[in-house]
């Protein structure tokens, strides 16, 4: 059986490896907030916030800038 569902990517946050430096957060600020203790948080509430097709540059960017390799993209 197949289901008609939306497979939009996704922004995944590896929180084993992520120490909250933020800089995601820098480069996608309409994506993506600091919680209290810095680490980032979907704006949306979502766990893995959906990659707009007009954002996908900007979170490769993200992706590919991340020193502790805690950000990929999941289809």
């Amino acid at each position: 059986m197949t289901r008609n569902r939306s497979h939009a990517p996704r922004l995944h946050i590896d929180w084993t490896r992520c120490d909250g430096r933020g800089s995601c957060t820098e480069l996608l600020p309409h994506t993506l907030d600091r919680d209290e203790w810095g680490y980032p948080m979907a704006r949306t509430g979502e766990r893995e916030p959906t990659v707009a097709e007009s954002d996908r540059r900007h979170v490769n960017r993200a992706v590919k800038a991340c020193p502790l390799l805690a950000l990929r993209v999941v289809d």
